[in-house]
């Protein structure tokens, strides 16, 4: 059996090595246009602020060790210009020395990936202007930084390589501002907990022009000029298109292969193309959404790595299947980790799911060893059967290890209440005896029995002002003082019973506090007296930080943004 397979990194190289492993005699050739066939593509930003020092940590594998140990002809510079399903052949243009062939196969594998998204924008091309996608990208990039010294950088995107590499370029010293229309940066976020995310990049000096449309850019004193609607531009010494990617498919398009949202490459479950014979993976195919079921595009390297093997068993007589994606990732911001897993609120509702969410905000160990940081978490779920959707952490320490948990409890399908019951290793430095899945589990469970009622930030400016309901903001007395909602009155949780007296029995009860801990016993101590009483949800520090961001983002100019 021959097998080709366009293109290596995570999909093509990962399927040529598990076929191998599942047959000796098979005949493997990966054709894959750059100079490297199977590289740490999310450490490229790492390599350009000096944190990996050596160029060949990136490279996973050489063609060189891959054909050692697996028999795998490697062709790297090799690129496939088409083709031709009817007669089971691809052609192949060698880059070296311009010679174009034909190579016939018995089963193919598409693994082209996906390519930087090029607006169509006057300017784009310039010299100052970059992508990062592929090594000789950030080759170029550390080139150009380390022979001309610039010191400042417009990145265009605020996705996952734009943040990661804002942080790298403000390591070395560079003045950096991230632009886009979006209004936050990490669509996979909901914006509360975004806020958080643009707090730690404003405290370390990134400047973030939210909501503003690049139209395009010139070459002016040096530099370049980055064009935006309605507003004054931005000026900077180099610019990096971060705005995403588009699938990389137009190989699968003149071959007649059927294609789905934003012309990926439609698959079964199987990895299997409308084609016979013609499999694909990677950042390049459609996929299923493991928590809603919708089509989706979820571009990271887990996936790919997944959908190589099961192609590969495949290929090989197998009957593997793809599950679908659900998007878990995490990610280094400066000091701060940002992660998530399944849906986040803005797509649950967009699939047409009535969510309910907690947000708490934990300590990452036990309160009383040193050393514990502050996490924030929201967690989602189907309203009406507590179905487990989707998690967003925040926080310093814990972070991945929490966000790990509750995407294999979203795998398994555990409902949202079963988060209580999970038995979670604990001892001091490392967790409490409640682990923080667990605390989102009991407040879950009491949300189920109607021993909790929420209200949540957005709920906040349309209360009543009026007298019809008490707000109460049981937090001290110097809490207060410090920052308050307008509207609340203040009594501390541990006078509210002495204080009984003072609240109208009939009136609806709005309880805030810090975290949203003392304001649900106080709830408690006032449902145990007969009051209908609702607890803020995340408490005014979740609130006072998305308003924060909010002003910030509605407020700040691009060329004068406020830190």
């Amino acid at each position: 059996m021959k097998i080709i397979i366009v293109g290596g990194v995570a999909g093509g190289a990962t399927a040529a090595a598990r076929i191998r492993r599942l047959d000796e005699q098979a005949e493997i050739i990966v054709f894959e246009r750059s100079g490297y066939i199977s590289y740490a593509n999310c450490g490229l930003p790492y390599y350009i602020g000096g944190v990996i020092e050596d160029p060949e940590e990136l490279t996973l594998q050489t063609p060189e060790s891959f054909f050692s140990r697996f028999r795998v002809k490697m062709k790297v510079h090799h690129e496939v210009i088409a083709l031709h399903p009817e007669r089971k052949c691809v052609s192949v243009r060698n880059l070296e020395n311009g010679e174009t062939f034909e190579e016939g196969y018995d089963k193919l594998l598409l693994s082209p990936g996906a390519k930087p998204t090029q607006p169509r924008l006057p300017g784009i091309g310039l010299e100052k202007m970059f992508t990062l996608r592929t090594v000789e990208d950030t080759f170029r990039i550390k080139d150009y930084i380390v022979q001309n010294h610039p010191k400042s950088a417009v990145l265009a995107g605020g996705g996952f390589i734009g943040l990661e590499l804002a942080e790298n370029l403000r390591e070395l010293g560079m003045e950096v501002t991230i632009v886009q229309r979006p209004k936050q940066l990490m669509n996979p976020f909901d914006a509360d907990m975004a806020s958080f995310i643009h707090s730690e990049m404003r405290k370390h000096g990134v400047r973030l022009a939210l909501g503003h449309t690049v139209e395009g850019f010139e070459e002016r004193d040096g530099g370049i000029e980055i064009l935006l609607k309605d507003e004054a531009p931005l000026h900077a010494d180099m610019v990096v298109l971060a705005i995403g990617v588009t699938p990389d498919t137009a190989l699968a398009q003149e071959a007649g292969l059927e294609l789905g949202i934003k012309g990926s490459i439609l698959v079964n479950d199987r990895m299997e193309t409308s084609v016979p014979d013609i499999f694909a993976v990677g950042d390049a195919v459609q996929v299923k959404h493991a928590v809603s079921g919708q089509d989706a595009l979820i571009s990271l390297a887990g996936p790919a790595n997944k959908q190589g093997r099961i192609a590969a068993d495949n290929i090989c007589g197998g009957d593997s299947r793809y599950s679908g994606s659900q998007g878990s990732s995490v990610i280094k911001i400066f000091d701060l980790t940002a992660a998530v897993t399944g849906l986040n609120e803005r797509n649950a509702r967009a699939a047409g799911i009535e969510t309910g969410k907690v947000i708490l905000s934990p300590m990452s160990h036990a309160g009383y060893y040193p050393g514990g940081k502050l996490m924030t978490m929201k967690v989602l779920f189907e309203k009406e059967t507590y179905r487990l959707l989707g998690a967003q952490i925040v926080g310093y320490e814990g972070v991945d290890k929490r966000i790990d948990v509750l995407a294999a409890a979203i795998h398994a399908q555990l409902k949202a209440t079963e988060l209580r019951e999970l038995d979670l290793a604990y001892a001091p430095p490392y967790s409490s005896a409640k682990d923080p899945v667990n605390m989102a589990g009991f407040m879950i469970e009491n949300i189920e029995k109607g021993i909790l009622k929420q209200f949540h930030p957005e709920d906040v400016a349309d209360l009543p002002r009026d007298g019809s309901i008490t707000l109460l903001d049981v937090r001290t007395p110097g809490e207060f003082q410090n920052g308050h909602i307008d509207g609340f009155i203040n009594i501390p949780v541990d006078d509210l019973r002495e204080h009984l007296g003072e609240l109208e029995k009939g009136k609806p009860v709005y309880v805030m506090c810090q975290s949203g801990l003392r304001s649900y016993i106080a709830c408690r101590i006032l449902s145990g007296n007969g009051f209908d009483c609702k607890n803020l949800s995340g408490g005014y520090r979740f609130y006072a930080s998305l308003m924060h961001d909010r002003r910030l983002t509605e407020t700040a100019a691009p060329c004068g943004m406020d830190h």
